[in-house]
């Protein structure tokens, strides 16, 4: 079992620590209402230090990540981020990932925590122009610092304009005191806020120089349970749930980071299921009555007819209601369909509603 670099002070802090992607991560302190409420409505602090960072550089590195991702990387400019994912060959997704253009010849892609090796090595079979791909993961922490409070909380710790950072941008300057620290306008929570880079050797002096700084606006940290919950909101996918080798990403919404005159991998497949249609589709969806619905829950239609599964659900704490996702098939895919998911042996109605569930 993998450790982050701030893992003991997580167990000093009281953190329930739970295994997750080969690592050892704090699940929650307080609790997870209460964390996720400290994400919406003020400022919170993850450690996501699990997840994986590789570089991909030289005058070849662009045609590469062309060839192996989805979106089109030729729009980045330096300093941008951009959301795609890694197509397989049998129409699934390898990974969903992110990637930031440092230069033309420098990219780092932020990946998935138990996907790293596999990502990894599933470019590397695709890198014939001799790109040069470094894993750098076990080098980096990362903090994710999200919330409407975040920018008051951070703002004295760096030079960065970060009010008028825009999303889906970064920036590499001192943070904390601490040089070449990459902050990114990015998160998964859907409130504000940001992610930030840095060399393991420094976790400790940075998120201590976080919580000094945004101590007066309510600085906690929060757990991955919060996490799941506020990406859940917000309709983002998890991969390993909502996507996988065998979800596409027309099945899965996920069209809009296809770019199809960037011929990809796989992409004539895929831009024959835009074109022909699919006979499922990931959907978003409420309980219309008492339940919570869970991953592999099986969705029937009125005569009992499996025509689905969830794939992620929860009991909002923002909405106070049982959301979910779950692929079924495409006549029930469109908005204020019913179904019904079974929940130990019980229909209980559900009701597609438009993504995402939270919104401000």
């Amino acid at each position: 079992m993998k450790h982050t670099s701030l893992t003991d002070l997580h167990i000093e802090l009281g953190a329930k620590m739970v295994p997750f992607a080969g690592f050892k991560m704090p699940l929650q302190y307080e609790g997870l209402v209460a964390e996720h409420h400290t994400v919406r409505k003020g400022i919170g602090v993850f450690d996501v230090s699990h997840m994986g960072e590789l570089f991909v550089e030289g005058p070849h590195a662009l045609d590469l990540l062309q060839k192996v991702t989805s979106n089109d990387v030729s729009m980045l400019k330096d300093g941008q981020v951009q959301y795609s994912c890694l197509p397989n060959l049998e129409g699934g997704i390898v990974d969903d990932l992110l990637i930031y253009r440092f230069n033309s010849e420098k990219y780092m892609l932020v990946v998935n925590a138990s996907n790293i090796e596999k990502d990894e090595a599933w470019i590397r079979s695709f890198n014939t122009s001799n790109a040069v791909i470094s894993n750098l993961s076990d080098d980096y922490s990362l903090l994710a610092v999200q919330g409407p409070s975040s920018v008051k909380g951070l703002q004295s710790l760096t030079n960065i304009d970060l009010l008028n950072m825009k999303y889906y941008t970064f920036k590499q300057s001192t943070f904390a005191g601490v040089k070449d620290v990459i902050i990114s306008a990015t998160g998964y929570t859907g409130s504000g806020g940001f992610e930030i880079y840095f060399k393991n050797e420094h976790a400790t002096k940075v998120w201590e120089a976080i919580f000094d700084s945004a101590n007066k606006f309510g600085v906690k940290p929060i757990g991955l349970a919060a996490r799941d919950t506020l990406r859940l909101e917000m309709g983002f996918c998890l991969y390993g749930n909502d996507i996988d080798d065998t979800t596409s990403p027309i099945e899965a919404g996920l069209t809009w980071i296809c770019k199809f005159d960037t011929s990809f991998n796989n992409s004539d497949y895929l831009l024959q299921q835009k074109t022909d249609g699919i006979s499922k589709k990931r959907i978003g969806f409420v309980l219309l009555e008492k339940g919570i619905p869970r991953k592999d829950y099986t969705i029937v239609d009125e005569n009992d007819q499996p025509i689905g599964k969830v794939t992620s659900g929860t009991m909002s704490p923002s909405l106070q209601k049982a959301i979910g996702m779950g692929y079924v098939n495409k006549r029930f895919t469109k908005i204020g369909s019913i179904f019904y998911v079974t929940i130990r042996n019980k229909k209980i109605k559900a009701q597609v509603v438009s993504l995402p569930f939270y919104k401000q």
